[in-house]
């Protein structure tokens, strides 16, 4: 390769095996295409408004392809080349081979239409341009790459991609850090490791998702269980087991420990009253790419914590009222709200529990953090959510939306039900224009003045007004709250804000 070869080959290399929900996939797109690079948002996110792909992937393709191909021709005339250069050469390809079945992916869609085998027909494509460059004869490529294997990992990737990106949406940077995380705990930090072995292995790593409440635990949760591994067969041109069911939901809280014991572990006709045939449990339902998701973890009866225990040691089981071990072949995740340190020191949970489930931990960040990142990202959370509830009228009803909050909520509401609460209020505002938070009444302006600062919520002018009113309302008197706050009596004076302090009086 010459330098400049090179140096793109490089940059493709990097940007393929560099997680895309990171500012650092930006980077990389800027460091291959120079001053030629599309300026875009610092991280990749969903916009409703304008869904439209990255113009730089394109650009950089088109770059790529006649490239490779005069690399291509080099090595069939003989050209010597080290084995550094030859894993670029297959990097690179790979890139290629990807971007050009991306969309036939996305067009093959989700759940049980994607069994057809007229849906995968493109395999014998994709098939052909593999042996175009990789089929060189007399040279051995020193990656073993298998095209089977490495179309099941390009859909994996396909589908991972756009169930995070059209899920968890938001162009903060906690909520880029949300995805990337979900990103990681399907394909971990190190691609090039997962797909030589870990892809077979990560059913056996539990997740443990936490938050607080409506903060999208179980979206989380979903999108990884949704994105795992299937295996594709070439011959009947068909992914194994697709369309059938990957998601085996429980929430603890809902159901007397009884239920969710029977639930997760399945009962044996006369275990207990009610119990009048056998039943299957998730663990035993769930096929080995499928996904148990236990909801409310923190809530876990002690005694199932430690029948839970021993199925992520050992992989293994009992129905209940039965003597016989069964297998799970499945990955478990579990999400809670609670403070599970707080719970493990009163002894409420497990810290064995908490130590086999940790290994893979996700945090799901509040909504009044993405606001304070960025406060742009509440407009893109309602056009995303009138559309989901108004359908062809959101674009009319979403502005209608933000209006109604930044009149009767303001810029500086908390948001205490996170997305679930955003949600409710744009329901109510369909419904009724109108919304009555649950928790606005009750709340002190005091606390909602200490939870806006602490989220960095509020411009640093309001932040001195609303601090010398405080004062000004213990204080009494412009002089005493001077010499309190060590301001001159005029600044206070000039400080207060009256609808503040209206709040503080009533």
């Amino acid at each position: 390769m010459n330098r400049t070869q090179r140096a793109l080959v490089e940059g493709v290399a990097r940007l393929g095996y560099t997680n895309p929900f990171l500012p650092d996939w930006v980077e990389c797109e800027r460091a291959i295409l120079g001053s030629s690079a599309v300026e875009e948002e610092p991280v990749w996110s969903y916009r409703s408004e304008h869904p439209e792909p990255r113009s730089n992937v394109l650009r950089i393709m088109a770059r790529l392809e006649p490239v490779l191909e005069d690399l291509r021709a080099r090595l069939r005339a003989g050209a010597e080349s080290r084995e550094s250069d030859l894993v670029l050469y297959e990097d690179g390809v790979l890139q290629l081979l990807f971007n050009r079945c991306y969309q036939k992916f996305f067009e093959a869609g989700f759940g049980a239409a994607q069994s057809n085998p007229a849906r995968w027909s493109f395999y014998n494509t994709f098939l052909a341009q593999w042996r175009h460059y990789f089929g060189i004869d007399g040279l051995r490529f020193p990656s073993g790459h298998e095209p089977r294997h490495t179309f099941a990992c390009f859909r994996q990737i396909q589908r991972a991609f756009e169930i995070i990106f059209r899920d968890l949406i938001g162009s903060s940077l906690p909520a880029a850090r949300l995805r990337a995380a979900v990103w990681q705990s399907i394909f971990t930090h190190d691609m090039r490791r997962y797909r030589r072995t870990l892809y077979a292995h990560m059913g056996e790593f539990a997740t443990l998702i936490t938050g607080p409440s409506g903060t999208g635990k179980e979206l989380a949760a979903r999108a990884i269980a949704e994105s795992r591994y299937v295996p594709f067969d070439d011959r009947k041109l068909a992914f194994e087991g697709d369309g059938t069911q990957s998601f085996f939901p429980i929430n603890v809280s809902a159901l007397p420990p009884t239920l969710v014991e029977s639930e997760l572990f399945g009962h044996h006709r006369g275990a207990f009253t009610g119990a009048i045939a056998d039943r299957k449990g998730w663990l035993e339902t769930c096929p080995e790419s499928g996904s148990v998701f236990l909801d409310e973890l923190g809530d876990l009866d002690p005694e199932i914590q430690v029948k839970l225990l021993r199925v992520i040691e050992t992989r293994s089981f009992h129905s209940v009222g039965e003597t016989a071990a069964r297998r799970f072949r499945g990955k478990l995740i579990a999400a809670t709200n609670r403070d599970l340190a707080g719970a493990m020191r009163q002894g409420r949970f497990r810290e064995d529990l908490y130590y086999r489930l940790c290994s893979d931990l996700v945090t799901t960040p509040p909504l009044a953090e993405q606001l304070a990142a960025s406060p742009a990202v509440l407009r893109e959370l309602v056009y995303y959510m009138a559309q989901r509830v108004a359908g062809a009228e959101s674009e009319t009803f979403a502005p209608e939306v933000l209006a109604w909050i930044e009149q009767n909520l303001g810029p500086t509401y908390h948001w205490p039900g996170n997305y679930r609460e955003l949600e409710q209020c744009v329901k109510n505002v369909l419904i009724r224009r109108n919304y009555r938070p649950a928790r606005q009444a009750a709340e002190d302006p005091v606390e909602q003045f200490v939870s806006a600062a602490r989220d960095l919520r509020l411009p640093a002018a309001d932040l001195l007004s609303r601090y010398v009113t405080l004062a000004f309302h213990r204080t009494g008197n412009y002089d005493a709250t001077a010499r309190r706050l060590g301001l001159d009596r005029r600044t206070v004076k000039a400080r207060l804000d009256t609808e503040f302090l209206a709040r503080l009086r009533s």
